[in-house]
């Protein structure tokens, strides 16, 4: 508990932060980003991250105290706590999102309290899992980073170079408080942590109610405020090109699988990827397993759960470290992607080291093992299991209806067109194999005139896949135009494709201006994510893997 000179000191400092209007992360922190994932490795991928000296004087920068260790054996379970950090993502509850479109989950705090699932991006949801299973049992976490070429280590100590304390990130310990052994009859709450957000993007969390951000969500499972200050920065600075660096993960062979991996796509060494959890594995007979996953999205949602037919799509893409090559040549067994593992963190030689448990040796894959990384895809595909075609119809089905549903809230998602072609190219395989059916059959019973509406853009070379706060009225106006379009065409008694929602010459007036016109708000496009490619005259629209429209 602060001493009370240290407890005026903390809320003069809180009443600072809060009166002061910031724009931004870097603003509220005072730091300085955006940070960069470590060097690549050399020749070798060393077991050990040797991170802060653990005598550190951190007694100011300190948001918990590793009490425990992750090697410890908790005699009533048999089970260590990285063991117990399994245990604790299976037993995450299934329940019926928000929205009641999909399937999410459910957390339950170490004090009894249950909440949805918050509204996450997709490395955000395995960032979050990660820090509120170590700072809940007082476990040592070490995240690294870059800063203009200087090492930063987020974690149970702060966040810290070897020099001292990062540029102006929190004195956590000075400056917010530590409920955990304090003895409350209702829930401590901090009004300032409440209203802290996370940037790049829209932060709203319905599942709280209206008006409320993310941290309100962390202020409702933490009673170490700490805590919760600690992970909405984490969020804000921490990607999924820091989840893909060696220095956080490892790479983990197939048959290894286990609740709390995380599986990361990747067809870029820096930038946006796609992050998602695994859930569960459940062995379907004596060679085969059915792997279940979750995942946050561009925008923000609910952690929803993939289907193990929607999970198999995933494993065996070329973007988890696959066969292949980027456009400009480079390896995507090199991008950092496919499945992985955090490291855990241990005091080794009087240093904060992160590294795997001992029983892990025999599943890390060294991440300089370029052709036993691009082999994992093919081994997933022979690993996983099978189900019965019309099971499987009925799963990608239901892939391209949450695709397409996702779109409706926000029609500039890229990631949703993605999700929503690769089932159909699934669908296609699956058609032809089972029912002899053609791309055209399968075509005219399940495609749509949104599907072409929202064709699927380049992610590289499309300004709109960096766009995350379009709107389901701006979805509803798109729609509309498409359909006057094709009225108007039916009219002159010819076939037109519906023109691809993207960005053209003149941006996008075609579709502004219409909205104008019925009365719809129209939202300019905003950086709303990392975007090199910003600066395109037009976006690029993939080639069509679909029967084309006119020869339905």
């Amino acid at each position: 508990m602060l001493i009370a000179a240290d407890h005026m000191r903390a809320l003069a400092l809180i009443c600072v932060v809060a009166c002061t209007d910031v724009s931004g992360p870097d603003e509220e922190w005072g730091m300085d980003g955006p940070v960069e994932q470590t060097p690549a490795p050399g020749k070798e991928d060393s077991e050990y991250r040797r991170g802060l000296l653990v005598a550190t004087n951190t007694s100011r920068t300190q948001v918990w105290t590793a009490r425990n260790r992750w090697e410890d054996t908790d005699p009533a379970t048999g089970l260590t706590w990285d063991e117990r950090y399994v245990a604790w993502i299976e037993s995450l509850r299934y329940i019926p999102s928000i929205d009641n479109y999909s399937m999410t989950v459910e957390l339950t705090t170490p004090w009894g309290k249950t909440l949805p699932s918050p509204y996450l991006e997709c490395a955000e949801m395995a960032i979050f899992l990660r820090i509120t299973f170590a700072a809940w049992y007082e476990l040592p976490l070490q995240l690294e980073a870059v800063s203009n070429g200087v090492r930063v280590y987020f974690g149970h100590y702060g966040v810290r170079t070897q020099a001292g304390r990062f540029a102006a990130s929190p004195e956590f310990a000075i400056q917010y408080r530590d409920y955990t052994r304090t003895a409350y009859t209702t829930w401590p709450s901090d009004s300032v942590l409440r209203r802290r957000k996370l940037w790049g993007g829209v932060d709203e969390q319905p599942e709280l109610g209206p008006n409320s951000v993310f941290g309100a969500y962390v202020d409702e499972i933490h009673l170490n405020k700490r805590a919760g200050y600690f992970t909405v920065l984490v969020l804000n600075y921490l990607s999924s090109t820091n989840l893909a660096d060696t220095a956080n993960t490892y790479n983990v062979m197939p048959e290894s699988v286990r609740a709390g991996d995380v599986l990361l796509e990747r067809w870029q060494r820096s930038g946006i990827g796609h992050t998602l959890v695994v859930k569960e594995v459940v062995p379907v007979d004596e060679s085969s397993l059915d792997v279940t996953l979750i995942s946050g999205s561009m925008p923000r949602r609910q952690g929803v759960k993939e289907s193990g037919q929607s999970s198999k799509s995933y494993f065996t893409s070329e973007y988890t470290g696959g066969e292949g090559e980027t456009d400009d040549g480079t390896p995507y067994a090199k991008l950092g992607g496919g499945l992985k593992r955090f490291r855990v963190t241990k005091n080794i030689g009087g240093y904060w080291t992160n590294t795997w448990m001992a029983a892990d040796e025999a599943s890390w894959i060294n991440s300089t093992d370029y052709a036993r990384i691009a082999a994992r895809p093919a081994r997933f595909a022979a690993l996983l299991g099978q189900v019965p075609p019309e099971q499987a119809k009925a799963e990608l089905l239901t892939q391209i209806a949450n695709a397409r549903h996702h779109l409706s809230q926000y029609p500039a998602s890229c990631a949703a067109r993605e999700r929503r072609e690769d089932a159909f190219r699934a669908l296609y395989e699956l058609s032809a194999r089972t029912w002899g059916k053609s791309k055209a059959d399968v075509d005219a019973e399940v495609r749509t005139l949104e599907d072409y509406t929202f064709g699927e853009l380049e992610y590289t070379k499309s300004k709109t896949c960096c766009w995350n706060s379009t709107t389901s009225a701006m979805y509803d106006a798109i729609m509309r135009k498409a359909e006057a379009d094709k009225a108007a065409a039916d009219e002159r008694g010819v076939c037109e494709a519906p023109v691809v929602f993207a960005a053209r010459s003149d941006g996008y007036a075609y579709w502004s201006s219409f909205a104008a016109s019925i009365g719809v708000d129209w939202k300019a496009w905003s950086e709303d994510e990392a975007c090199p490619q910003k600066y395109v005259a037009a976006d690029t629209v993939a080639p069509l893997d679909a029967t084309p429209y006119c020869s339905l």
